[in-house]
């Protein structure tokens, strides 16, 4: 029975109650040996949902009546915890798997599943077969098991219904077998474990000593996309080209993206995700503090066939800031090659991105550095490194009424156009000026203006 099992039905399967009781527990040795057996899809089975299946397995194996009322309770409340259903489970970690068999197929061409090892791909087949046979176990089943078990003349509450958030995309047939083939195609498509699962990160980088920084995975990224960004077409067209470049394979340049606060330059950014995430386009966000470990995170990108932007956002640098020199290895490249599927988009409202003060000039009694200005044009010159400059002046006032329009347009507001630029120059007076961040602040502000008056 699939995941929509009603959550109350108490109705016994008439087969499992009448088998004698070393029936059932060899039944249920069988799906845990099948479990244990197999090769490159373990890690289906190590989430909660997994690890409370095995201790259920193991529980109604062993027969005890207290601790297979406790497991059958953990199995339940990790399904409802997750909202998932068992069936929807296993299949969500199928897709989201992370292995020798996964990691191959995304790196293949497409229908060439004969391109991956003959070994890993017995191996896919041989899994499949099993997570197949775990994927037909009724849950109604493992809760007659646990009634008859423990001693009980009704089988707990069966699983609940609940709809996953993830995209169920792979067969619910009978040939699981021959399921390698449109395996590889949405492993190819959508990525591979954490790189399957979001589409943007950031970086958190080591909390105790001798611990390895990490990406973590963001769940609700800003919903920001192109069209709502209006006014600097101009840089909104060269950067979109840029990642155009990217994703078709080609050498693309680090962008800078400076100038004045509030002018969407990381909206911008973000949108970007928003258009290409579905090309294999994905988004790693490095706080500046993180900087000094931008090698570590790049390294292991190389071999993926995603694009990765890694972000930067408000960039600048102080005298002698260790992450000044480990951004200018990842810009410029060192004796390692630089990635072909990794930029580097920053922005900054500065554009000489390492502050310099009059003391850095050289005066003719200096009695310091011998080739200070050497020194001075390094820091001046560092923004020349990133291939692609875009400038986001301040918008002058015909520019940020025309971002209030078009704002208004596309939230449907309908108000006069001289009633709504008047009061859109009087937002700008008494908060932030004009910008592209002021413009949507005001539309926020008068669509939920127009929403709370009474109908």
């Amino acid at each position: 029975m699939e995941g929509g099992t009603q959550g109350a039905t108490m109705g016994l399967d008439k087969d499992v109650i009448a088998e004698p009781l070393q029936r059932s527990i060899a039944n249920i040795q069988n799906y845990r040996q099948q479990a244990a057996s197999l090769l490159l899809y373990q890690a289906v089975l190590t989430g909660d949902i997994g690890q409370a299946f095995l201790h259920l397995l193991d529980s109604l194996i062993a027969g005890d009546d207290l601790t297979t009322r406790l497991a059958y309770g953990e199995w339940f409340a990790e399904l409802a915890n997750h909202q998932q259903s068992w069936h929807r489970y296993l299949i969500s970690q199928i897709l989201l798997a992370d292995n020798a068999f996964s990691q191959a197929a995304q790196t293949i061409s497409a229908n060439q599943s004969e391109q991956i090892a003959p070994g890993i791909l017995a191996a896919a087949h041989y899994d499949l077969d099993i997570l197949e046979t775990l994927y037909n176990l009724p849950a109604e089943h493992l809760s007659q098991w646990t009634a008859q078990i423990t001693g009980s003349s009704v089988p707990p509450v069966m699983q609940i219904g609940l709809e996953p958030k993830f995209p169920i995309k792979f067969p619910y047939g009978s040939d699981w077998h021959n399921a390698t083939t449109e395996l590889a195609d949405y492993y190819r498509t959508h990525g591979v474990g954490i790189f399957g699962q979001f589409t943007a990160f950031r970086w958190q980088a080591q909390t105790a000593p001798f611990q390895d920084g990490q990406l973590l995975g963001i769940d609700s990224t800003d919903p920001i996309s192109l069209n709502q960004l209006v006014g600097y077409d101009h840089p909104k067209q060269q950067i979109i080209q840029n990642t155009e470049f990217l994703l078709n394979g080609y050498t693309a340049q680090n962008v800078l993206l400076y100038g004045s606060r509030g002018a969407g330059k990381s909206s911008l950014v973000k949108a970007l995700l928003n258009e290409y995430c579905d090309r294999g386009l994905r988004l790693i966000e490095v706080p500046k503090s993180n900087l000094q470990n931008l090698a570590q995170i790049v390294a292991p990108l190389r071999r993926l066939p995603q694009k990765f932007i890694i972000f930067v956002d408000d960039l600048s640098f102080e005298e002698d800031d260790e992450a000044f020199k480990a951004l200018k290895v990842v810009l410029e490249g060192s004796i390692t090659a630089r990635p072909q599927n990794v930029v580097v988009y920053a922005t900054s409202n500065r554009r000489h991105l390492v502050r310099e003060s009059f003391e850095d000039r050289p005066a003719p009694k200096d009695a310091g550095e011998i080739h200070t200005w050497d020194t001075v044009q390094e820091k001046l010159s560092f923004s020349d490194r990133f291939g692609l400059t875009l400038t986001f002046t301040p918008a002058d006032q015909p520019t940020y009424l025309s971002i209030v329009r078009e704002l208004a347009h596309q939230a449907n507001i309908d108000i006069d156009h001289d009633h709504l630029d008047w009061r859109a120059r009087q937002w700008a007076t008494r908060h932030n000026g004009r910008s592209g961040r002021t413009a949507r602040q005001f539309i926020d502000f008068i669509t939920a203006e127009q929403g709370s008056k009474p109908s």
